[in-house]
């Protein structure tokens, strides 16, 4: 990209001072370093399906098509998306264990005059994903520019189909694997009185449901399993229905999103259409 710069400003000042000598490119190269670095170039946060590889925006397909860099939490999983829109890019790891020293990475790519996107496996970057101490680093260089890319998202996802769960809801993400941190967090969760919603993989669902039912018998639950795949499911009802439909099962599977509704929300509650 430097070359090119310099290459282009060469013709330029040629043409305009008539010059019928060559410049010395060494000059534009190094003129063309300082322009470069002073340049403000783009980080896009661009969410990817949670499933279905059609809840995608134009939007997003054009920038992951357009940009010079893919920074991704698994190369591999990404890899499959752009094969799937037919997208070559060089692709580069950022993942939770790695996101500190990679964004020193993604920084210096974006110094370079490079444009760079950045997609968690699946959803919207930064949501119980990687993503936000990417942001982090590049806000603190202050730099370059951090643009989101909306898209799909599970939470929004089952909070639309949910029917009247309050005006306000907390988003927690994944709770603790550890039972007294997981409990300590759902107390609190609860004493708030508002619906909450949390992620849930298959191997601990009815441990936390059964936390649930512990703290708050009469909570209702709203399950979304495996949403917008194939096998898709939502279960509704008080904790214990639904704790109940698991354990019948001979496996679960799928991962699950979970409205959890302290108690029955009132029509005083209900969001008003004219506000």
């Amino acid at each position: 990209m430097v070359t090119d710069i310099a290459t282009h400003m060469q013709r330029k000042l040629n043409k305009n001072n008539g010059l019928q000598h060559k410049c010395d490119v060494r000059d534009f190269i190094a003129f063309s370093f300082l322009l470069v670095y002073n340049l403000t170039m783009n980080l896009y946060m661009v969410a990817t399906p949670i499933g279905n590889l059609e809840d995608i925006t134009y939007r997003a397909v054009r920038i992951l098509g357009e940009v010079d860099v893919i920074a991704c939490e698994d190369t591999r999983h990404t890899m499959q998306l752009l094969s799937h829109y037919g997208i070559r890019k060089r692709l580069i790891a950022c993942h939770a264990h790695n996101e500190e020293e990679s964004s020193k990475g993604i920084l210096e790519l974006l110094d370079s005059g490079l444009n760079v996107a950045y997609c968690s496996d699946a959803g919207t970057p930064g949501v119980s994903d990687p993503g936000a101490r990417l942001c982090e680093r590049i806000i603190e260089d202050g730099k370059h520019r951090i643009i989101p890319i909306p898209g799909a998202s599970a939470v929004i996802s089952l909070v639309s189909v949910a029917g009247n769960i309050g005006k306000s809801f907390t988003f927690e993400g994944f709770l603790s694997p550890k039972k007294g941190r997981r409990t300590k967090r759902l107390c609190e969760l609860f004493s708030a009185g508002n619906a909450f919603v949390i992620y849930e993989s298959p191997f601990r669902i009815i441990k936390t449901l059964e936390d649930i039912k512990e703290i708050a018998g009469n909570a209702t639950v709203i399950a979304g399993r495996e949403l917008t795949k194939a096998y898709e499911e939502i279960l509704r009802g008080n904790v214990d229905e639904v704790l109940s439909n698991l354990k019948s099962r001979d496996k679960v599977k799928g991962e699950f999103a979970v409205i959890v509704i302290p108690e029955a929300v009132d029509d005083n509650d209900k969001e008003d259409p004219d506000a």
